[in-house]
């Protein structure tokens, strides 16, 4: 087998949720990507296999381990990198060894890990000869997906993304610690604490711009709240009468003053709060310009019969870790350097014929 035929060799980096959607798509995908090692911080996972970890029915014939050069001396073309908190030590080591790594974990184009961080990973890169791509359904897939909706348009005067949600059902998981649910009214420091937590999506605002072949030279963050007024039931969380319920932050990119550019969030965990506001369940695509676009994208099961919690979960994990895993073999193609769709060919997924 040619080195051009071959499959990609990868690495897993994390077992968790997102990462065992990722090893199942891997597995899925023989002709094109074959599993050689995986990264593990729990100590009681490593030496597991991967199958075990994932949840298959079958040992893959890969351990876990918590050894990083282990994991570069298998001289791997790809890591999947997939931890809920990103380790930019690690991250340079990988791309300095000259493995290409595409990330689930906050990063888009390296904004929102600040200016030193960013521009040590892209050096690190370079150096290697690497290529370093983020996504995941949002920021990523819903971004890259509002800017080939542009494709028609005579020209483009201002383009949104919205992520319209009722997320109560997943408001216990970890990832949301950041966002403060059921904090008080008013609080002082709330909405700097969601600039934190969403800046990826001032990454997301670079990114369509840089598809757009535009280069901002603003973006900044408006954040409102709503209140619940009754009490919540929120799982994990507690959401009494006149707390934070509701969180809405709009990522805006302009030009000499100019806006042009939006990503916003708005997310809930109660029915009932203060503004009413309107809830897509969907990501909303607004183009204005000649023409004007309009797209809805809503992420459905695959089959609506006898639907479970544990699958909705597994949904949001697989809409995650795919948009991500369905890029490698562009990515390891790709350029040195942090890239973002801009610098990628069509990323899609496999078309099978089911029997």
């Amino acid at each position: 087998m040619t080195e051009a035929t071959r499959p990609v060799r990868v690495v897993q980096w994390t077992t968790g949720n997102v990462a065992k959607e990722s090893i199942k798509a891997i597995i899925e995908r023989p002709g094109l990507l074959e599993l050689v090692g995986l990264f593990a911080f729990s100590k009681e996972k490593v030496g597991k296999d991967a199958g075990q970890l994932a949840g298959l029915d079958r040992d893959l014939g890969v351990t876990a381990t918590d050894d990083v050069e282990a994991l570069i001396a298998l001289r791997p073309d790809c890591v999947i990198y997939m931890p809920l908190y990103p380790d930019v030590e690690h991250l340079t080591r990988l791309l300095r060894a000259g493995i290409n790594v595409v990330s689930s974990a906050g990063f888009i184009t390296g904004r929102a890990y600040g200016a030193e961080s960013r521009a040590a990973l892209d050096e690190a890169a370079r150096a290697g000869n690497a290529s370093l791509f983020g996504s995941g359904i949002n920021p990523g897939f819903a971004d890259y997906l509002a800017a080939v909706a542009t494709g028609p348009c005579r020209e483009v005067n201002y383009i949104r993304v919205t992520e319209s949600f009722n997320i109560g059902l997943w408001a216990g998981d970890a990832n949301q610690n950041e966002l403060g649910w059921g904090r008080p009214a008013g609080d002082p420091g709330h909405a700097d604490e969601i600039r934190k937590a969403t800046a990826v999506f001032g990454d997301a605002v670079e990114s369509i711009a840089h598809q757009l072949g535009l280069e901002l030279d603003d973006i900044r963050c408006e954040v409102e709240f709503a209140h619940a007024t009754t009490d919540a039931d929120v799982p994990g969380r507690t959401v009494r009468a006149g707390s934070v319920a509701g969180i809405d932050a709009r990522w805006i990119g302009s030009v000499a003053g100019t806006d042009l550019v939006e990503a916003q969030v708005r997310w809930t965990v109660a029915a009932d709060i203060e503004p009413a506001w309107d809830i897509a369940m969907a990501y909303l695509m607004e183009v204005r310009g000649t023409p004007q676009i309009n797209l809805r994208v809503e992420v459905l099961p695959a089959d609506l019969t006898n639907l479970t919690m544990d699958d909705i979960s597994a949904m949001g994990s697989m809409i995650t870790a795919l948009p991500v895993v369905n890029a490698i073999p562009a990515v390891v193609a790709a350029r040195p350097g942090i890239v973002t769709y801009a610098d990628l060919p069509t990323v899609a997924s496999q078309l099978v014929v089911k029997r």
